[in-house]
């Protein structure tokens, strides 16, 4: 059994204004997609919750059934947020990445 080193990839920081630029433009972007789903989610359920309100007002299903797409939708929703507006990773994080790799060898 051959015992062979795998080296972590060196990790540079941004130098370019055009990398800058490219991540603040990707990160705009994902910004806009999570507002548009706030959005949608919002009138949707809106939407449901006054539905219901309807049909119970007449004498309908006393049930809140508009309560399951928005707990499930609303974790969903948790989710994407969190991936949008999550710290990226600092350089010490990933020094100490690449140190415990390589030194895991």
């Amino acid at each position: 059994m051959t015992n062979t080193t795998v080296q972590a990839p060196t990790v540079e920081p941004f130098e370019s204004g055009d990398d800058l630029r490219d991540l603040a433009i990707r990160q705009l972007q994902e910004r806009r997609k999570f507002r548009t789903h706030l959005i949608v989610y919002v009138l949707v359920n809106s939407l449901l919750w006054l539905i219901w309100g309807i049909l119970f007002a007449a004498g309908g299903p006393w049930f809140p059934w508009p309560v399951f797409p928005s707990v499930g939708w609303g974790i969903g929703l948790a989710f994407h947020a969190s991936e949008t507006y999550r710290a990226g990773l600092s350089e010490e994080e990933i020094r100490r990445e690449v140190a415990r790799l390589s030194g895991s060898s």
